[in-house]
C-alpha cells in the first residue's frame, strides 16, 4: 500500500439507531451526492461509497473503499485516512462497540502513528459525527460507553 495512514476517522450513518442500513444504501446516497470511485480494487459493485468500512448494528464489518483507495468521507484528510463508519447516529449495539474495537486495534497496529478521531473533532465540522466522544472511548480501553448503548 503506498498511502501513508496518520487518521483514522469514525463516522456515523446519521440514520435511526437501531434500523438496519447496507453499504448499497450507503452507495446510493454517496453516488447522489456525486462521490466517484476513481478506480476501484475491490467492490466493483460500490462505485461511489467514501468510507473504508462499515459496522453493521449486528456488528459485522463491511469493506467500502479499499484501505488503499483514497476515501471520500473527509474534505481535505481523505488522502491520508481511513474511514469507518458506523450504522445508526448516536447509540450503537454492544455487537458494534467490540467490532469498532477489534477494527481499530488492527489499523492502528497497522499503522502505529495513526490518531483516531471523530468527525465532528475536525475542524470546520458542524455535525455531531458520530455521535459520541471518539476520545473518551478510545480512553476507556474502548468498551461500551453507557450512554449510547442501543438494545432492542
Amino acid at each position: 500500500m503506498s498511502r501513508q495512514i496518520n487518521e483514522i476517522i469514525i463516522h456515523c450513518s446519521a440514520t435511526p439507531n437501531g434500523r438496519p442500513t447496507t453499504v448499497e444504501e450507503i452507495d446510493r446516497w454517496h453516488r447522489a451526492r456525486g462521490f466517484k470511485r476513481s478506480a476501484p480494487v475491490e467492490n466493483y459493485g460500490l462505485k461511489h461509497i467514501g468510507y473504508h468500512f462499515i459496522v453493521y448494528i449486528d456488528g459485522s464489518v463491511h469493506e467500502g473503499r479499499h484501505i488503499s483507495e483514497i476515501g471520500a468521507h473527509a474534505a481535505g484528510r481523505n488522502a491520508h485516512s481511513i474511514g469507518i463508519c458506523l450504522i445508526g447516529t448516536d447509540k450503537f449495539t454492544p455487537a458494534q462497540w467490540r467490532a469498532l474495537a477489534t477494527l481499530t486495534a488492527d489499523l492502528l497496529w497497522r499503522f502505529p502513528c495513526a490518531q483516531m478521531l471523530g468527525h465532528r473533532e475536525l475542524p470546520d465540522v458542524r455535525k455531531r459525527c458520530p455521535g459520541f466522544d471518539v476520545a473518551a472511548w478510545a480512553a476507556g480501553n474502548a468498551e461500551c460507553l453507557a450512554d449510547h448503548v442501543w438494545a432492542a
